[in-house]
């Protein structure tokens, strides 16, 4: 396919402005209305809703409550009865379900609710009323077989219409879910799910990955064997798989009442699912998030920064151990529906998920980074598909402004490109995009309601046009209720606090703009640091991988314990039919030079055959630096947190290799 002409654009670029009509277009134009008739508040601009936010967090969070009627079985008799971090305390005294509100009233049945698109089985669509019946099926399936409040019933499974039902039927009975994708191996399954001891574990044998047939039956059995918490398995009998000695998933639907679920009133931070850290670096926590704060952060997030309302659609390639699959079925608490994806995303080729966001008419669609920037260098012409995109969101990454002029010059002007940073910790994001503000090629356009966010010099003092830590200095409701097992909450506040007393410290090198927008600059503790000038990798990777030739990247800084420069390595993964020779090392030279600075001029480049990334695509430049500062693999990541299992191997080498003295 032919590309459409870019334009070219330079960090900061405007790109996008919002229309003219935007209060009376968008939800959050809605929402302003409404806080101006019910609060007596004239608040027209992103930047004062904003302040309120998290100036007044009561009056805020309150309103997101009565503008979007949550359900209470009880009143609440505080909005925030306890404003410190860790320990803030929401809505007291208030009794609801997530469930009940995702799954709504029947005055939707016929409407599509969940279109499941696999590479491993026919679609699989479920109407608002079909969905209803099988939760409740689901529950009284689950509540037969003993699941009782405060169980956790975990799944190991695809992100298929079946995950879905068993998570909404799990947290209807105000039992605890917790997913694990099928490509994880069993050490990682098992590292996340033995901290939680699940009652009940929901498995699929095996699933198709573009053109490879995968058997996983093998890998339930281990799995199964080192949970000896579990009383019961079920298989939910996923295209041609099956799992010995196990429950069927369609006979217990089958025999259990038809109807739609009963929803167990819960406190509001009543544990919803529990979340699990990548596990790279150690043992993975196990981040549990509560019933309230999900509804309320998701009720927010969808409607006043994604635009959704009844009548779109998501469709947001993730796998069920991201917080991106919790955020894509809370798609709807705003009745919207949603797209499920499960296979090879780049299968047969770079425009499977562009003809499945035309074929389903997708509103509203996530894309990562990566694969926008693999679709620019392919040449792809997007104009050659019907899409009713309007939305575009990306995040996992910072997104280079070539990646951002390519979704305008290939979507056009219209749709609104929403980039934000967030994470698993609060289940959402913390700065991004909303159609009040305008977009900037490179940055991110502002915070998100309600996260009261900034960047923190070493010293605690906010900073403006400077590398930061990324910091949040008010609480939010979907901060964790905390981690499992941590009864003294030791772990969270070694995780969170243990930097800035009473502060958020998130674990990301951010800059803030005078205008309000930001860039992430990766994680702070891969920072670079030489001669006393920070740089994020961010902006490294976004020099090389333009360079042809050089398909991908990872840098890491040695320290020197002396207090000199350190060491500055280059790993990059070459095109093929590209070598690592002379005038391609000058050009990565000659290019970060010029772009950063001579202080980021490499002193060794190194050819790799792949990038070592966690399953959710993050690079890893810790582990790897930490290999090559002696530590062992083991000690540093655990190969099934690895999204290719050997990609670590060829660091170990060169560690060897350079403790021996035999380095090239």
């Amino acid at each position: 396919m032919s590309a459409q002409p870019a334009t070219p654009v330079r960090q900061g670029d405007l790109i996008w402005t919002p229309p003219e009509d935007v209060l009376e277009r968008s939800r959050v134009g809605h929402f302003l209305a409404w806080v101006r008739e019910h609060r007596g508040l004239h608040l027209t601009t992103h930047e004062e809703l904003w302040r309120w936010s998290v100036d007044d967090l009561e009056g805020f969070w309150s309103a997101v409550w009565e503008h979007f009627a949550v359900t209470s079985h009880t009143p609440y008799t505080s909005v925030l009865a306890q404003r410190s971090m860790p320990g803030a305390q929401w809505f007291t005294g208030a009794r609801l379900n997530y469930v009940e509100h995702a799954l709504g009233t029947g005055d939707d049945t016929d409407r599509l609710a969940v279109l499941g698109r696999s590479q491993s089985r026919p679609d699989l669509d479920l109407t608002y009323g079909q969905l209803r019946d099988q939760v409740g099926r689901a529950a009284r399936a689950l509540r037969g077989l003993g699941v009782r409040p405060g169980d956790r019933v975990a799944g190991y499974l695809p992100n298929v219409p079946e995950s879905l039902v068993a998570f909404l039927a799990t947290a209807s009975l105000g039992a605890i879910w917790a997913g694990c994708a099928l490509e994880f191996g069993p050490r990682s399954v098992v590292d996340r799910f033995a901290q939680i001891e699940p009652v009940v574990l929901l498995v699929a044998g095996g699933y198709t990955y573009g053109n490879k047939q995968i058997d996983r039956r093998d890998q339930v059995e281990q799995i199964r064997a080192d949970l000896p918490s579990l009383r019961h398995v079920i298989d939910v009998e996923y295209a041609e798989w099956r799992v010995d000695d196990a429950l069927s998933w369609g006979d217990l639907l089958a025999a259990a009442r038809a109807g739609e679920p009963v929803c167990e009133p819960v406190a509001f931070d009543h544990p919803l699912f529990v979340l699990f850290s990548s596990g790279t670096t150690g043992r993975p926590k196990a981040i549990v998030h509560g019933h309230g704060g999900i509804l309320l952060e998701h009720l927010k997030n969808h409607a006043l920064s994604w635009d959704m309302g009844p009548g779109d659609r998501l469709l947001w390639f993730t796998t069920t151990a991201w917080m991106m699959w919790n955020a894509l079925v809370s798609s709807l608490l705003v009745r919207s529906s949603l797209v499920m994806v499960d296979g090879n995303p780049a299968h047969p080729d770079l425009g499977w998920q562009w003809r499945l966001a035309q074929e389903t008419q997708a509103t509203i669609m996530g894309v990562s980074p990566g694969f926008v920037m693999a679709c620019r260098k392919d040449g792809l012409d997007l104009t050659a598909y019907d899409l009713a995109v309007r939305v575009v969101g990306s995040a996992g990454s910072p997104l280079p402004p070539e990646g951002y002029a390519w979704i305008r010059d290939q979507l056009g002007p219209h749709v609104l490109l929403n980039v934000g940073s967030g994470g698993t910790d609060v289940c959402s994001g913390l700065v991004q995009n909303n159609p009040l503000l305008p977009v900037w090629a490179g940055e991110i356009s502002g915070r998100c309601l309600g996260a009261d966010v900034h960047a923190f010099d070493e010293d605690g003092k906010e900073v403006v046009g400077a590398l930061g830590e990324l910091v949040i200095t008010s609480p939010m409701p979907s901060m964790p209720v905390g981690f499992w097992g941590d009864e003294d909450g030791t772990r969270m506040h070694a995780a969170y606090f243990d930097r800035y007393p009473g502060v958020w410290r998130h674990g990301d090198w951010i800059v803030f703009h005078d205008n309000g927008s930001a860039h992430v600059a990766g994680r702070s503790d891969a920072t670079l640091n030489r001669g006393g000038v920070r740089l994020g990798t961010a902006e490294f990777y976004r020099v090389v991988e333009e360079l042809p030739g050089i398909a991908d990247s990872l840098v890491v800084h040695l320290e020197d314990p002396q207090g000199g420069n350190g060491e500055l390595l280059l790993f990059v993964v070459l095109e093929a039919g590209r070598t690592l020779d002379d005038p391609l090392r000058a050009a990565v030279a000659g290019a970060l030079r010029a772009a950063l600075s001579p202080r980021h001029v490499p002193d060794r480049i190194d050819a790799v055959p792949c990038v070592p990334r966690n399953l959710t695509g993050k690079k890893l430049e810790l582990p790897v630096k930490r290999i090559l500062q002696g530590a062992a693999l083991d000690e540093v990541a655990s190969r099934d947190a690895l999204a290719a299992p050997e990609s670590l191997d060829g660091f170990v080498a060169l560690a060897r290799a350079r403790a021996a003295g035999d380095a090239p």
